[in-house]
């Protein structure tokens, strides 16, 4: 990755932008200080000034150079969430999360993640919803799925009262809803919501009310907006 002047400059713009970002990264990553006085170096050599040297600095300038070049390189996680972490969670509630055929592994990540931070309860994988073992679930994850109960199974296991989360013209407003200490809430596909197996057996539906021109948000999004709003109403 040693360069001489001349043949930095040489290469395009989009490609010095990447190899900044490539050493930022190992500069990150590594906690390598070592290698700042190159960066120093090519920032003189770039007229650009260089990012004060604290970690958040460090990433935001990561993602400009990222955004400099046309090379996709995968987004990185440069602030380590893990040291802000809680040691201990706050007592999980009683509430069963039930997935059915989600199509997203990046969706399911992101439930996940939701389902840790707000101490909910369990999850429960129906269909063909990817699971906690997936690759892309865990990227999104960012390493809750370790702290999560979850099993595979079908309507039949599920807690009652049954609450699916869907835009039915009957179904109830969240904020008009008193959830239960115990209940099981279901989020369904991406392209067509709950099945009507599900809507059959539900005991409740719920819906979050829209005052745009979508009808609608994104699944993972919804149940966000449930959790909080389940959490808040336990306090």
């Amino acid at each position: 990755m040693s360069y001489s002047q001349k043949k930095f400059l040489a290469q395009t713009p989009e490609k010095q932008h990447k190899e900044c970002a490539l050493l930022l990264k190992r500069i990150l990553t590594d906690q390598d200080e070592s290698l700042w006085k190159m960066y120093l170096e090519w920032m003189d050599w770039m007229k650009l000034a260089p990012p004060a040297l604290t970690p958040k600095h460090l990433a935001d300038r990561y993602h400009h150079h990222l955004n400099q070049t046309r090379i996709h390189l995968k987004e990185q996680n440069f602030l380590q969430i893990q040291k802000v972490d809680k040691e201990v969670a706050e007592s999980p509630l009683g509430i069963t999360i039930y997935l059915e055929n989600i199509r997203s592994a990046f969706n399911v990540g992101s439930i996940i993640r939701t389902t840790e931070a707000f101490s909910l309860g369990r999850l429960v994988f129906g269909g063909m919803t990817p699971l906690p073992t997936h690759k892309q679930v865990q990227d999104t994850a960012m390493g809750t799925a370790e702290w999560i109960e979850w099993s595979q199974g079908g309507l039949e296991i599920l807690p009652r009262p049954l609450i699916a989360l869907e835009t039915c013209d009957n179904a109830i407003p969240l904020q008009e809803y008193e959830f239960p200490k115990v209940c099981t809430i279901a989020v369904g596909n991406e392209e067509y919501g709950c099945s009507d197996e599900l809507l059959d057996e539900a005991d409740v539906i719920l819906r979050i009310p829209m005052y745009g021109r979508k009808n609608s948000l994104n699944v993972a999004n919804a149940f966000a907006c449930v959790a909080h709003q389940i959490r808040a109403s336990s306090i």
